[in-house]
């Protein structure tokens, strides 16, 4: 016998087994990791090896790569979260028979839902923001041990399948911002597990009442169907939802009473119901001892506040607006240690309000506008030092207003307007650090201007009052004032050279006052002057010529002074929507541009001004005649220059349109047009080509025109912009401009236009969206109105009421806020403004119009992105849609 051999023969048996049993594991396991690379390498490549997986190589161990999490030396999770991916994900990763966790959220992913049925051990598959479209596999249970699904910001449409009532361990069920179209599943009232149940944002379901088999879910601590089509009344079977901590089920049709065992669920800690359609009283049986916070806000509720509301020792938050409640505050609710908001505004409660609010807990927000109160304001509302606002506007309130407002330091805003308080105000009011409106309109106020105000101060109405004296030349220290309104008053003296040093100042209303003396003539500081109304004084002298320099003002009221002299031809640089200057003493020729239809009221009652063209019944200015035509040769002259002037007009037009003409024809037989799409569509190019006419032209823009154009399969109604060029792209600028649509047709968010397709050829390009029946907000808040005779009905809009445009300015801000943050790449629109927010036809408001979007890429990432054109340098939101909103922040929103 061989040594070695001799040697092996000396190993007894149980050695022998020893040495297999520690040694065959290990090669076992290295041949899975092997394996399990070779799969993830292969799942790489069919994703078109995206860039951000670089760190996937075959010279590693996946357990090593950033995206992946082992347990034992096998994969149990993945994570391509926010990876970029734009390509499907192969049925090969099941091929990971361990996989336990599948996050492929914030990317681009098309088509349906994954083929991952044959992941048998998956527990957590996250899909969220991506692009997929299709139903949801109606054979979904196959994945059994699923306990957290996450779907939110997809296309999913067609029925929630009954199958997900058969996924027992699932205890997280997200479904926010699809397309559903069919009805919630009852099913789901058979997930004894699920703690978290979100479907909100689904608003195109059929209309469904809340299915009460929901009342079995004992578990459910979060439920959220806001904006659902929900109908009908609250289940009697939601009494059983004993550990709901979270309910949310506004912006639904909902009807009814609200259950009488909803209010005693014992770990509810936030209820809201706002903006659906309840009717009937609240209960009166309040037994919910650890409620947080009740939100009723926006339905039809009428009858009483309960007294039981002031039983909730932990209350933090109380919002009963926009509802039809009736009768006294109850005075227990102002004796709650924890209460922190109480916003009833907006019913028809009367009685006085309880004096003891504020004294007990740390009161922040105290709003009860638009109800019957009367009687004085509470003495102690900032008695803890944390009050930021007080909105009490439109009651019968009256009294002085309580001094320890004055010494309040923490204080926002204070909304006093339409009451009948009176007296002078607080001095600290005015100079409260952070104080951002003060609105006192329609009371009898009365006291000087101040002085000095709060450095934040940019909001300050104190019309229809008794103030008296003049303006105090330490204006000059209000510098960040944007909007002054003072009108009727009894303010006198001169308009101070100081006041034209506030820069800021967008809105300036000192009408029917008592001032004298000429307007100052440096006023170019006014850069931001929207408005100005200095009508129903004593004002005299000449119109400064510099108003023609302030490029911004769109309104100028100055009628009812004693202004005289000719008026400054600088004025017709202005683009103004509303000119006043009737009942002066002004003389002279109007200037050109104000002699035709649109002013015919802007200059009555001055006898000495004269026109010589246009529309407007005022005299023929005197002039020399020239023959039988009575013209003098200077305006002869200018008439054939203007004559031949449009005779030239007329035949380069004529020439152009021949030839383009002849170009048009000529492209549409030799261009070809490409179709990218970015949803499901029933329709092809072919349908929005035809669709291109004069007839369907709705409107035009900087950039191209856009056309309404019927779906011809569906009826559905869609909007098309034409981007033209008039010269063949550049093949690289082409393929740039078609990768940024791309990347803005992926975006899925309710508060953002959809963009549907894109159709191209080498001279133009059709971007498709989803129509908007209530067109723009521009249209609502600047559309052609009759004109009156007060300054306020032609600066504030009554078309669009209060909680409409708090509804469109919170649908703006949505969407913006989903572009800047969570969208893979950050988004800034640049080009904010009020025609660029679109409004359906519940006036959900829509950001709209990415022409000027620009992508940030992200540091230390190479910028690929080419810069689409645009206005740079102004990215904050425009000031129409600022001076729109502030005041309904401001109002409601604190």
């Amino acid at each position: 016998m061989s040594k070695p051999l001799f040697l092996f023969a000396k190993i007894s048996f149980p050695a022998l087994f020893l040495l297999l049993v520690l040694f065959l594991p290990l090669q076992i396991i290295s041949q899975n990791l092997h394996d399990e690379r070779s799969i993830l390498l292969d799942v790489k490549q069919q994703l078109g090896n995206p860039p951000s997986l670089q760190s996937w190589n075959s010279s590693s161990s996946p357990c090593d790569w950033p995206e992946i999490t082992c347990t034992n030396n096998t994969i149990i999770a993945i994570s391509l979260h926010n990876k970029t991916i734009r390509e499907k994900i192969p049925a090969t990763i099941c091929d990971l028979k361990n996989l336990i966790i599948l996050d492929l959220s914030n990317n681009y992913i098309p088509g349906e839902f994954p083929d991952i049925l044959n992941c048998s051990k998956l527990e957590y598959l996250l899909l969220l923001q991506n692009s997929f479209v299709g139903p949801i596999p109606a054979d979904i249970d196959r994945l059994s041990r699923l306990r957290y699904l996450d779907l939110t910001a997809n296309n999913f449409s067609g029925d929630i399948p009954t199958a997900i009532g058969r996924l027992r361990e699932l205890f997280y069920l997200f479904l926010v911002q699809n397309e559903f179209n069919g009805t919630w599943p009852k099913e789901i009232g058979n997930l004894a597990n699920l703690e978290h149940l979100v479907m909100a944002y689904n608003n195109k379901f059929l209309p469904s009442a809340l299915p009460k088999e929901f009342g079995a879910l004992k578990k459910l601590k979060y439920l959220w169907m806001k904006q659902a089509n929900l109908i009908g009344e609250i289940p009697e079977s939601f009494n059983n939802l004993w550990s709901l901590e979270h309910l949310d089920l506004s912006l639904n049709k909902l009807e009814g009473t609200i259950p009488g065992g909803m209010l005693m669920l014992k770990n509810l800690t936030n209820l809201y119901l706002f903006n659906n359609r309840l009717s009937g009283r609240i209960p009166m049986t309040i037994e919910a001892l650890n409620l947080k916070e009740i939100d009723l806000s926006k339905n039809y509720l009428t009858g009483p506040i309960p007294t039981g509301f002031g039983k909730l020792q932990n209350l933090t938050s109380l919002n009963l607006f926009w509802n039809q409640l009736s009768g006294e505050i109850p005075a227990n609710i102002s004796l709650i240690p924890t209460l922190e908001t109480f916003k009833v505004f907006s019913n028809q409660l009367s009685g006085v309000l309880p004096p003891a609010f504020g004294l007990h807990s740390e009161l922040k927000r105290f709003e009860v506008s638009e109800n019957k109160l009367s009687g004085k304001l509470p003495q102690h509302l900032c008695a803890r030092g944390a009050l930021l606002g007080v909105v009490v506007s439109n009651n019968n309130l009256s009294g002085e207003v309580p001094k320890s407002l004055g010494n309040c330091t923490s204080l926002l805003t204070i909304q006093l307007s339409n009451n009948c308080f009176s007296s002078e105000i607080p001095s600290g009011i005015w100079t409260s650090p952070d104080m951002v409106s003060v609105m006192l309109s329609g009371n009898s106020f009365s006291g000087a201007l101040p002085s000095r105000l709060a450095r934040n101060l940019s909001r300050v109405d104190i019309s229809n009052n008794k103030f008296s004296g003049p303006i105090p030349a330490e204006i000059s220290s209000w510098m960040n004032i944007g909007v002054l309104i003072a009108n009727n008053n009894m303010l006198s003296g001169k308009i101070p050279v100081e006041l034209t040093s506030l820069w800021n100042i967008s809105i300036l209303l000192l009408n029917g006052n008592q001032f004298s003396g000429e307007l100052p003539s440096q006023i170019i500081s006014w850069k931001s002057l929207t408005n100005l109304n200095l009508s129903r004084n004593k004002l005299s002298g000449l119109i400064p010529k510099a108003l023609g320099s302030l490029t911004s003002l769109t309104y100028l009221d100055l009628s009812e002074n004693q202004f005289s002299g000719q008026i400054p031809s600088e004025l017709g640089h202005l683009k103004l929507n509303i000119l006043d200057l009737s009942s002066n003493q002004l003389s002279g020729m109007v200037p050109i541009e104000f002699q035709y239809g649109g002013y015919e009221h802007s200059f009555l009652n001055n006898p000495k001004l004269c026109v010589n063209v246009g529309t407007l019944k005022l005299p023929r200015c005197d002039v020399k005649v020239v023959d039988s035509d009575k013209l003098s040769t200077k305006y002869l002259v200018m008439i054939l220059i203007f004559a031949l002037s449009g005779f030239l007009v007329v035949v380069f037009f004529t020439l152009f349109m021949v030839r383009d003409y002849h170009r048009k024809n000529h492209s549409r037989d030799h261009t070809t047009w490409k179709l990218t799409r970015f949803q499901n569509l029933d329709f092809d190019e072919h349908n929005i080509l035809s669709g291109l006419t004069e007839n369907n032209l709705i409107g035009r823009g900087g950039s191209g025109k856009v056309y309404r154009i019927a779906n011809n399969r569906s009826g559905e109604l869609l909007a098309v912009k034409r981007i033209c060029n008039n010269r063949r792209l550049d093949h690289k600028l082409q393929k740039q401009f078609i990768a940024e649509v791309e990347i803005l047709g992926t975006i899925r968010h309710s508060n953002i236009v959809k963009l549907l397709c894109c159709i191209s050829n080498e001279s133009s390009s059709l971007l498709v969206y989803e129509y908007m029946e209530s067109q723009s907000l521009d249209r609502w808040l600047h559309g052609k109105k009759q004109r009156t005779s007060s300054m306020t009905s032609s600066v504030h809009n009554f078309v669009l009421d209060w909680p409409t445009r708090l509804q469109i300015a919170i649908g703006a801000a949505k969407g913006l806020r989903h572009m800047h943050e969570y969208c893979s790449a950050p988004i800034i629109h640049r080009d904010v403004k009020s025609s660029n927010i679109l409004l359906d036809a519940e006036f959900n408001a829509k950001i709209a119009d990415f022409g000027l979007a620009k992508m940030l890429v992200k540091q230390g990432e190479a910028d690929t992105m080419s810069g689409i054109a645009g206005s740079y340098g102004y990215i904050a939101p425009g000031k129409t849609i600022k001076a729109l909103f502030s005041t309904c922040f401001h109002f409601h929103n604190l």
